[in-house]
Formats: C-alpha cells, structure tokens, sequence
C-alpha cells in the first residue's frame, strides 16, 4: 500500500502547515477559506454524482445505506471516536471531530481514490494515488487553517478505507467493472454534495450514516448493470 501510505503522509505534512497558518491568520479569513472549501465541495460533488447512469439505483442505494447507517448510528461512533482521540490527545479544539471526518469524507469519497486504490491493488504503479497525494495535500492545508487538528487524523480511517480498497483490488480486482465504478462514484459525489452543504452550515446532515450506501449501489451495480 506504497499509494495510500505516501497520500497519508502528504495530508499529515499539509495538516502541520495549515495549523501553522491557522495561528497566524485573523478568523475572518479562515471563515472565508471554509466557505471556498464549503462551496468547491458542492462543484466536485455535482460533478460526480452526474456521472451516474442509473439514478434509480443511486436513490435506492443512498435511502436503504441512509436507513442502515441510522440504525447502526454510525456518526455518532466516529464522532466518539474523535472525541476520544481529541481528550487523548489534550486538544481544545471545538471543531476537532468536524475536521475529522469532513477530510476523511473529501479526501476518500471521490473515484481517484477508487481507481488508484484498484490500480495499485493489481499491482500496478501507484500513479493516481501520487497525484491525489499532491492534491490532497493542498486541500489539508486549507482545510486545518480552518478546522484544525482533527484534519491530520483523518488519515486513521483513509488507511482503513483507502488500504482496505487496495487489498479488496487485489483479491476481486477483476470484478470491478466500469459501471460499477462509474455508479460508485455518483454515490459518493451525492455524499459530497451532502458535505458541502454541511460545511456551509446550510443545513447539518449526517453524511456518515449514509456511508452504507457505497456497498449497496456495489452489489446493485454488480447485478443491475
């Protein structure tokens, strides 16, 4: 997992140099850059969930994940968990579980992470996680200028999801069709329009509890198209 370890040490470095901004600037311009980020969020999500071809499996993935992520309450474990993590580590940042998972979900949710997780899985260079390493970086940089902390630590479940992708790649690469991939993605930019809107604090979704609905539109696609 050469990929996903050199991505997860590209966010550590651009978390550092974004609390190191974070201290320097006035909150008004770490308001703004949390508004950019909010709004280029929303583009990237429309974006990618447009690329779906089947809207109907799309809802019928994003309700029944919604459903099933409400019944396990899996944002209220993550939230816990960073909030662990937060007393451990004595911080008194209020927005640390926020950065947490608002990086995890923008740094694992799009189809680069998909593809380059697949890429290396079956034994090929690890190109594409390079370049996301590059960008995701960037994007760590001004994401903890704005949230802090929580944005370096979002790399514990990218190595769970991220590695967990590659070594799946490498047993069942061959069953990741286009279509799939294709469907997979839309899902996940559906997820992020939800986390846009999130950031912009329009409206506050649980965006976590819906992550089931990346397995389900899996094994819908996989019969379905």
């Amino acid at each position: 997992m050469t990929g996903t370890l050199i991505n997860a040490a590209a966010i550590i470095v651009g978390s550092i140099i974004g609390i190191g901004i974070n201290t320097k600037l006035p909150k008004r311009f770490i308001a703004i850059v949390f508004q950019a980020i909010g709004l280029f969020t929303l583009f990237i999500g429309v974006f990618m969930a447009l690329k779906t071809n089947n809207m109907f499996l799309m809802v019928i993935s994003i309700v029944t994940g919604g459903i099933i992520g409400e019944w396990i309450n899996i944002d209220k474990y993550i939230n816990r968990f960073g909030d662990t993590i937060k007393t451990k580590f004595k911080s008194n940042n209020s927005r640390f579980s926020e950065g947490l998972v608002t990086a995890f979900l923008l740094f694992c949710m799009g189809s680069v992470t998909i593809l380059g997780a697949i890429e290396e899985g079956l034994g090929g260079s690890p190109n594409l996680l390079l370049a996301k390493s590059v960008l995701d970086g960037v994007s760590a940089i001004a994401l903890a200028a704005a949230l802090g902390y929580g944005v370096a630590f979002s790399v514990i479940p990218l190595l769970i999801y991220q590695g967990g992708l590659t070594i799946l790649a490498s047993y069942f690469g061959d069953y990741f069709a286009e279509s799939i991939i294709i469907e997979l993605t839309g899902v996940g930019g559906l997820m992020l329009i939800g986390l846009g809107i999130n950031i912009l604090e329009i409206k506050q979704l649980k965006i976590l509890n819906m992550i089931p609905a990346l397995i389900i539109i899996v094994i819908l696609s996989y019969f379905f198209t």
